[in-house]
């Protein structure tokens, strides 16, 4: 598993005993060389890392090499040991060589194998961050206390174990810090300074968050998030001069949670300081619609940073936690007092844009919440394609970032080679990895600012599903008002009702008071006038109120279908992005495994090359490379040779060259060309069969 350079001329960290050959193990203990130097771990026998380290790991070329001492596991470290790509954990206790093989029997002494240790518990890992904003952009200062552990053996040991090394403290943070700011930045960028300072449950919020981020995005490395503990949160007020006025402490412990935030913020900010703030947040919000209608309109000319995205996927997030405050809200005024007053008032603006008929109060309210609810949708489907492109991205970055960890190592182990030129060989083969992995982290860039562009794309294709949808809605509002056209007809026909039950009402009366049948036969007749003018009115009536009932439910009945048919040629392209970022997040992970590949391919090929005897150089050699190789070792033995040796080499190559056939003007033939009919030196003609003669 372990791939080197082949470190010879270091000493053993164990054993300290010199190694010149090429083979990575020291051929006297059989440690792996450029082992971390670990003295309680490699020369007491104790397996344990350090204070500020998450495991360590090393190799022997034998594992019976590791008994020179009785080995002690203790019970703050959990040991592993590799062979033939299975793990097999070492439980707590001393062992002596024969008893730990006939308990691990499936083990075997007389190969190599790769050590990991670890801890048993996490290890918990400081991050401070000086300069994230929320909402109102107001700086806040966060402290955050990470606990990792070692999960999965195999995924740990596949991308952290390419050589002998430790990971420390130091070198977590390195790795998962920009993750650990861009889901801190993105939480506290979609709240208000007040929502901050009034929720209770700031700090289990902020934990869950950091926790189920993180865990996507290290569980691939073989890495657990075990705890997540918000230590302190606190904003700063300055004046003009940047001398600090007062601070507000979010969350530092339970104390602090009982303060009475809201008054410790109005002492900070008085009413004008607070206005212009609000005031600040809508210009925000303001310029990020305006950004988007521009980018609506000339995609390919936009480019955004780095902290340009992630201020604006900050910004979407804060929009979906304002929508769905209105959803939740019964009233406008609940929503006010939740403060999603901005928002609110965007909603209510588009309404009257639209000129949308309402009735009564909370029918308009039902409309925003509608509104509100379609908004969110889009954001959430934009947030959800962004997030899933940042945790590959961050996933690529975390693969760049442990190579490069890995080529330090390499390279602070090659400078202990005692051979200058050994050395320098060494640093230069390194310099080279570390130069190509310089392009590629620009490759890595060049990738990211790409699925920026992508992410404004999708964005905008958000925006013209958004407009589908409402106007899906606003075909459906027209089509319930005509239901209600057409219930109203009912009215008409009971207000009919009751003009013919008061006519029959009058010809009883008259009935009872005895009056002439001439009275009686009118008033008859009238109700009978009546009664077929409404029969036949009635019969009108329903013939059209089913034709529109028809036409109605044919209408609905195609919007409904070009409403499903729209939304699954969307869902298809959510899935088609989805199934492009994963074959291009494959296809990232091919030419990287291949690369590797190459890499490790290329460092056995020098590592065999190095094993080699001078013979066998010769031997294996290219014809052009051999005659020069050849060459080098005849200079190199002749730089070896004494006085005597010398002159007597003299002696046998000057006996050679009168042997050598020459031209009339004394110029040596060639031995291998007797079919040469002229001089290559001076072009005389040969007399072949004389000049043979003479020789």
């Amino acid at each position: 598993m372990f791939q080197s350079l082949g470190l010879g001329g270091v000493k053993c960290p164990r054993c300290e005993q010199k190694n010149d050959d090429q083979s990575g193990y020291c051929k006297h203990c059989g440690l792996t060389l450029g082992a971390p130097r670990n003295t309680p771990l490699l020369r007491d026998n104790r397996w344990i890392p350090g204070d500020d380290q998450l495991a360590v790991y090393f190799g022997v070329n034998a594992l019976s090499g590791v008994f020179t001492k009785t080995l002690r596991v203790p019970a703050l470290a959990r040991a592993y040991i590799l062979q033939a790509d299975k793990a097999t954990e070492v439980p707590q206790g001393e062992y002596e060589i024969e008893g730990f093989f006939t308990r691990l029997n499936h083990l075997l002494r007389n190969q190599h194998a790769e050590i990991l240790i670890t801890r048993s518990v996490a290890l918990p890992v400081s991050f401070e961050f000086e300069k994230l904003v929320t909402a109102e952009q107001l700086k806040v200062a966060a402290s955050f206390t990470i606990s990792l552990a070692v999960d999965q053996v195999a995924a740990f040991a596949r991308h952290f174990m390419t050589a002998p090394g430790v990971v420390t403290t130091r070198q977590l943070q390195e790795l998962i810090e920009p993750s650990v700011r861009q889901l801190a930045a993105e939480f506290i960028a979609s709240r208000s300074i007040r929502d901050l300072a009034d929720n209770v449950d700031l700090r289990q919020q902020l934990d869950e968050r950091l926790q189920a981020g993180l865990k996507l995005r290290l569980a691939s490395f073989g890495l657990a998030v075990e705890r997540v503990e918000t230590v302190a949160v606190r904003h700063d007020k300055y004046d003009h001069n940047r001398d600090r006025v007062g601070s507000l402490w979010l969350v530092a412990d339970e104390r602090q949670v009982q303060l009475e935030h809201a008054r410790q913020l109005d002492q900070l900010y008085d009413a004008e300081e607070w206005a212009a703030i609000a005031r600040e947040e809508r210009k925000l919000h303001s310029d990020l619609r305006r950004a988007e209608l521009r980018q609506d309109a000339s995609l390919e000319k936009a480019e955004l940073t780095l902290k340009e995205s992630e201020r604006l996927q900050a910004l979407r997030a804060r929009e979906v936690d304002l929508y769905s405050r209105i959803m939740d809200a019964k009233t406008r005024k609940v929503a006010l007092d939740k403060g999603a007053g901005t928002v609110l008032a965007d909603l209510e603006h588009e309404l009257a844009k639209q000129k949308s008929q309402r009735d009564g109060e909370q029918a308009e309210w039902e409309q925003v919440r509608q509104l509100a609810r379609i908004r969110m949708q889009t954001e959430m489907e934009v947030l959800q394609q962004t997030a899933a492109e940042q945790r590959q991205l961050a996933q690529q970055r975390l693969s760049h970032q442990l190579r490069q960890q890995a080529i330090e190592n390499r390279i602070s182990e090659a400078l202990f080679i005692d051979d200058a030129s050994r050395r320098r060989e060494e640093l230069m083969a390194l310099r080279a990895q570390e130069k190509a992995e310089k392009q590629r982290e620009l490759a890595i860039e060049a990738e990211a600012h790409q699925l920026q562009l992508q992410s404004l794309t999708l964005a905008s294709a958000a925006r013209q599903r958004e407009a589908q949808r409402v106007q899906e809605w606003e075909d459906q509002l027209q089509l319930a008002r005509q239901r209600e056209l057409l219930r109203s007809d009912a009215v008409k026909d009971a207000s009919n009702a009751v003009e013919v039950a008061s006519v029959r009402q009058k010809l009883e009366a008259l009935q009872r008071e005895g009056a002439t049948a001439e009275q009686l036969a009118q008033h008859e007749k009238l109700l009978r006038t009546i009664e077929a003018d409404q029969l036949h009115t009635r019969q009108q009536q329903a013939h059209a109120k089913q034709a529109m009932l028809d036409q109605l439910a044919v209408d609905e009945q195609r919007q409904l279908l070009r409403q499903k048919e729209q939304e699954l040629q969307w869902q298809q392209e959510l899935r088609r992005l989805d199934k492009e970022r994963e074959e291009r997040y494959a296809r990232w992970k091919g030419d990287y495994d291949v690369l590797l590949a190459q890499q490790s391919h290329e460092i056995a090929r020098m590592e065999t090359i190095n094993r080699l005897s001078d013979t066998a150089k010769v031997a294996t050699a290219a014809l052009p490379n051999a005659q020069a190789l050849a060459q080098l070792l005849g200079l190199q033995i002749q730089a070896g040779m004494g006085a005597a040796q010398i002159e007597a080499l003299a002696q046998v190559v000057g006996a050679a060259q009168p042997a050598a056939a020459r031209c009339s003007n004394g110029h040596a033939l060639r031995a291998a060309h007797p079919e040469d009919r002229f001089c290559a030196s001076c072009g005389v003609t040969l007399d072949v069969a004389g000049e043979a003669g003479k020789a």
